[in-house]
């Protein structure tokens, strides 16, 4: 039987597995980027893996757009229909040349949004969830103190150019990671080609995703492209593999297409998927007086994998009585085990009782059953 102790100190001491600080290797000065500005995170952890630049304010053009998707996922319908306001046409750059009054749904407009880069559907959208584009432009703003990314700043939902409209590259990282986790948003930026009606039933407008990378690499799950003349070529990407997850964010790269490859090749090489517990992997006897047997058996019904970086050592623990008084129910929660990963927690998966064990009747102690005995 293995042993059977408790760890419920180390476990109050304990602090989260990773930090998203940048480690010195990431902090070096690289040449083998065109970005001014890039980060390279994996998206379970936040771990930064490369990081150029980081930090330093830039504007981002259309990878506004994420923000704006994730905010109109938020508090908006998705098939509620949408009536164009007239202030939403004709906006500058990307469109998918919207008419005042024609219909469409707010989820024909994120698609628009995210794949055809049209800014007629950024306008469309802050009309729709918020009146117009400086309240649309609060909620950004809500939303990127909400989630702590503290130098950004947005005057539209579209991207173009303003002294006041910025980012950084790890604020990027931070936001796309956060939307990913939205199945929606995930579902719309992985689409290369989707359809939407025509000003009604006038036809259909075929949607084309701009991020290449997706014809690129099948690792690929979106994000999100853009370019002013003042910003320069913007990139935001996700790849997965193996169940290893990484975001990309290139602001100004020449050649941002092959600085995303490279990077991703770079988390990819990194992290790894570790299967730390199957279901019933762990059982344990635990002894109990009024059971069948003597003892209860405790088993984990859960499984738990994490992203792991390569080379990492990963120890774990039992924490769970010495022994049980009844009553037992089947199914209770009546230990863990818990996995550390170079002194710190990583994840934990509860111990369950197997049988019940109803509360005897003679509720006198042995101490007191002998008393009784000689008495």
């Amino acid at each position: 039987m293995k042993k059977i102790f408790s760890l419920a100190a180390a476990l109050l001491a304990c602090l989260p597995l990773c930090s998203p600080s940048v480690t010195a290797a990431a902090q070096s000065a690289e040449t083998g980027l065109s970005a001014y500005a890039a980060i390279l995170t994996e998206t379970s952890t936040g771990e930064i893996l490369y990081a150029k630049n980081a930090n330093e304010r830039c504007p981002m053009a259309s990878t506004t757009k994420i923000m704006t998707a994730v905010v109109a996922l938020e508090h908006g319908d998705l098939a509620k229909p949408v009536q164009i306001a007239e202030k939403a046409c004709g906006v500058e750059g990307s469109s998918i040349y919207l008419t005042a009054g024609e219909e469409l749904t707010l989820e024909d407009l994120l698609y628009a949004l995210m794949l055809e880069s049209a800014n007629d559907a950024a306008a469309a959208i802050a009309y729709e969830i918020a009146g117009g584009i400086e309240p649309f432009a609060e909620l950004m703003n809500q939303t990127a103190e909400r989630l702590g990314l503290s130098d950004s700043h947005f005057t539209n939902p579209h991207g173009l150019d303003d002294e006041a409209h910025y980012t950084t590259a790890a604020d990027l990282a931070k936001l796309t990671a956060y939307a990913l986790q939205n199945p929606k948003f995930r579902q719309i930026v992985s689409t290369y080609k989707h359809q939407i009606p025509l000003r009604g039933d006038e036809g259909v407008r075929v949607l084309l995703n701009h991020n290449k990378l997706l014809r690129m690499s099948e690792d690929v799950i979106g994000v999100k492209t853009g370019f002013t003349k003042r910003s320069g070529r913007c990139l935001v990407s996700a790849a997965e593999q193996d169940g290893v997850c990484v975001v990309a964010v290139t602001l100004n790269a020449p050649d941002d297409w092959n600085d995303h490859l490279a990077l991703h090749e770079r988390g990819f090489s990194a992290f790894h998927r570790e299967v730390l517990a199957e279901p019933g992997q762990f059982s344990f006897e635990i002894p109990c007086s009024s059971s069948a047997d003597g003892t209860i058996t405790v088993r984990n019904t859960d499984s738990l994998s994490l992203c792991m970086k390569n080379g990492t050592e990963i120890t774990y623990a039992v924490e769970a009585p010495h022994w049980l008084l009844p009553p037992v129910t089947a199914g209770e929660v009546l230990g863990r085990v818990v996995f550390s990963a170079e002194g710190q927690v990583i994840g934990e998966v509860p111990l369950y009782a197997q049988d019940s064990v109803a509360e005897p009747e003679d509720h006198r102690s042995l101490g007191q059953k002998l008393l009784d005995k000689f008495q």
